[in-house]
């Protein structure tokens, strides 16, 4: 399949005029940069040296011009049935005008703390369209985390469910949202379009700010990206859609490149055939690992044509889950690197040049002393944040990374703080970790450094788990075996996804899960059934 640039430029350029000599390159999906900065202009953004910058003409017309833009009789979303693009830009103005009758205005800000959900989606889209700093907080949070939340952002305006939701595996709900206006909510300080609280797998989460121009210039590396989805086919996003990826690789594209967005019903083995089953058009699921290993676990699945790829973020995958996806669905596990701060930043989307990924169109990155640097604009942390992470227009991703000088591609070698001195010797924790989750049975593992290695894992029975200590013996050296080993059910995991690491936590588990085998409920997933 050719590049898909027609996902943001073409569609613009097919409803405007092209200045000068500034043409889309149909052949790669390129737009030079005086074409883009032209392109943005139409939308309310200027390009101010190589910084973007929103102009206060305008604010919320990149919701229009860019995502709500096309013909109104396509499907654009499907969340149990189908809402067309006519649907859904009503529902959005219908919402903004609740919104501004609330007392939102342009340069406001507004929470949204909302389960999957169309009334999450166009409750994000009117505050946007209303142009608003929109936060974005997980419906899973509890009271006490949304609490701090919201101490730290200080909205004017919170939007959430009447009701709450239940139903740990189901993809989508049907909600009533009310607003709610909050003393002492205070404007936006800063031109952010969009605030999202990091994952928070290895500590405290971090705000952090995207602006309408940091959004838009994402939407173009994707509309650049060779196999990733494009118009007239769709996306079943498995992925939280208030999340980095589910929110702008699934949701934004899809409704810049046309491409429709598909939310199953649920978040099952079961649930995401159907919804993959359920249309013709060319189709990529976009989640986490842990989503891939786990639909691996159905033995025999159905033979979907329409299932191009899967694509993955957010951790490393392993041989063996790759391996089992590709041979059992007859399509490509494709992965790509990304951060909350930025978005996308490398990929590899057919599985061709594992483990090297290819930088995405636009991203600068450089690796130094085996740190992976990313090259921006402007810092993207709001408030309080280490102020060695951005310096000089480089983003220190704390990762640790190679590039290869022949073919340029990147390869992620996890965490920078996965690395330990035991015993003045250097060992590298996430090589324990693939070295456990190699070995038969081992589902799941996480391991950490505290006063020595500590290895969590997952098991499929018992038996498993009390030979782990001779098997760890014949392949790892002394200094690198886990001090200690724990049983767990089912690893925690962030709101993204990402394995929980830190110890304590962890820790907490463990003593959760004792308390639970006790009552007699074992405290595991389903694995022919659950995907989250």
């Amino acid at each position: 399949m050719p590049g898909n640039g027609i996902g943001i430029t073409k569609n613009l350029l097919a409803n405007s005029q092209v200045v000068g000599n500034d043409k889309v390159n149909h052949r790669r999906g390129e737009l030079s940069a005086a074409g883009l900065s032209h392109i943005l202009r139409l939308v309310g953004i200027t390009m101010g040296g190589t910084a973007l910058k929103r102009s206060v003409r305008g604010e919320g017309a990149w919701i229009d011009d860019i995502l709500l833009k096309g013909d109104s009789r396509r499907t654009a979303l499907h969340l149990g049935r189908p809402v067309s693009l006519m649907e859904l830009r009503r529902l959005v103005v219908d919402q903004q005008d609740r919104l501004e009758a609330a007392g939102l205005r342009a340069g406001g800000t507004l929470a949204l703390r909302m389960p999957p959900s169309l009334a999450c989606i166009v409750g994000m889209l009117a505050g946007w369209r209303a142009g608003a700093q929109v936060a974005l907080l997980d419906h899973r949070f509890t009271t006490h985390e949304v609490g701090k939340a919201i101490a730290r952002l200080s909205p004017q305006l919170v939007v959430e469910p009447v009701e709450e939701g239940t139903g740990r595996l189901r993809g989508y709900f049907e909600v009533t949202t009310r607003i709610t206006p909050l003393r002492g909510g205070r404007p936006a300080a800063t031109e952010h379009a969009l605030l999202q609280l990091s994952s928070g797998s290895t500590g405290p989460s971090k705000v952090i700010g995207r602006t309408v121009g940091s959004l838009l210039e994402e939407l173009d590396r994707y509309s650049r990206l060779d196999n990733f989805p494009g118009h007239g086919e769709r996306t079943v996003v498995l992925a939280s859609i208030v999340h980095v990826l589910g929110l702008v690789g699934g949701l934004l594209q899809g409704l810049a490149a046309g491409s429709e967005v598909v939310l199953a019903s649920t978040q099952t083995v079961e649930g995401v055939l159907k919804a993959i089953a359920a249309g013709d058009a060319p189709t990529t699921v976009l989640g986490v690992p842990s989503q891939a290993a786990l639909l691996t676990a159905s033995q025999n699945p159905p033979r979907l044509s329409q299932l191009r790829r899967m694509i993955v973020g957010g951790e490393m995958v392993r041989t063996d889950v790759w391996e089992r996806f590709t041979r059992n669905y007859h399509a490509d596990l494709g992965v790509m690197y990304g951060m909350t701060e930025v978005g996308v930043i490398a990929t590899d989307l057919t599985g061709s040049t594992r483990p090297g990924l290819a930088p995405a169109p636009g991203m600068r990155v450089r690796v130094e002393d085996g740190q992976i640097l990313l090259g921006l604009t402007a810092n993207p942390y709001v408030g309080k944040a280490d102020p060695a992470r951005f310096v000089d227009g480089w983003l220190r991703t704390k990762d640790a990374g190679t590039i290869d000088e022949s073919t340029g591609l990147l390869t992620v070698q996890g965490r920078l703080d996965s690395q330990v001195s035991i015993g003045g010797l250097k060992v590298d924790l996430s090589e324990v970790e693939e070295t456990l989750t190699s070995l038969p049975g081992v589902t799941e593992a996480v391991v950490v450094h505290g006063t020595g290695i500590e290895a969590f894992v997952s098991v499929t029975d018992r038996e498993v788990f009390d030979g782990l200590g001779a098997q760890l013996a014949a392949r790892l050296a002394p200094y690198k075996r886990p001090r200690t080993l724990h049983d767990l059910s089912e690893i925690p995991r962030t709101v993204t996804g990402k394995p929980v690491r830190n110890a304590e936590i962890l820790r907490d588990a463990i003593a959760l899960n004792r308390s639970v085998r006790r009552a007699g409920n074992p405290a595991h997933l389903d694995t022919d059934t659950a995907i989250v």
